[in-house]
């Protein structure tokens, strides 16, 4: 499994109302090596993207979004992400944004160690930890 880093201005947006994590659409932006997001980065404006050409759809499904005994937890639905018809740009970064928030914000992203490339017919899968949560806030 792959460790979530968490964009700063994340607990700020929280703070705000900007992410409703039960209802929100959250999608997954993907970047090369060379554009590494940052923990400074706010929105996807701030993020360059690969070209999602021949890629499948990029929405994750929130299976849960509870607090327990003042610890929230949010689950997500593993993505599988297929390629089709050609290969996909090379990625390293997968990015977890809003994408029903005004400015598409950032909430954290996940790093591969190396580019990866999908060729038509492969598939890649982000394992989001059905049972730690994607995410948790205490």
């Amino acid at each position: 499994m792959v460790a979530y880093n968490k964009f700063q201005p994340f607990s700020e947006a929280l703070a705000e109302k900007v992410h409703n994590l039960g209802s929100d659409q959250l999608k997954i932006a993907l970047c090369d090596a060379a554009h590494a997001p940052v923990a400074g980065n706010a929105q996807l404006s701030d993020l360059t993207q690969i070209s999602y050409t021949n890629l499948s759809s990029r929405n994750v499904t929130t299976s849960t979004s509870v607090q327990s005994a003042g610890t929230y937890k949010l689950t997500l639905a593993d993505l599988v992400l297929l390629a089709s018809g050609g290969s996909v740009a090379p990625f390293r970064y997968a990015v977890l944004y809003n994408d029903t928030a005004a400015n598409d914000e950032l909430l954290g992203w996940f790093d591969y160690g190396a580019d990866l490339t999908l060729l038509s017919g492969n598939s890649f899968t982000i394992d989001f930890d059905g049972s730690g949560g994607a995410l948790t806030l205490a």
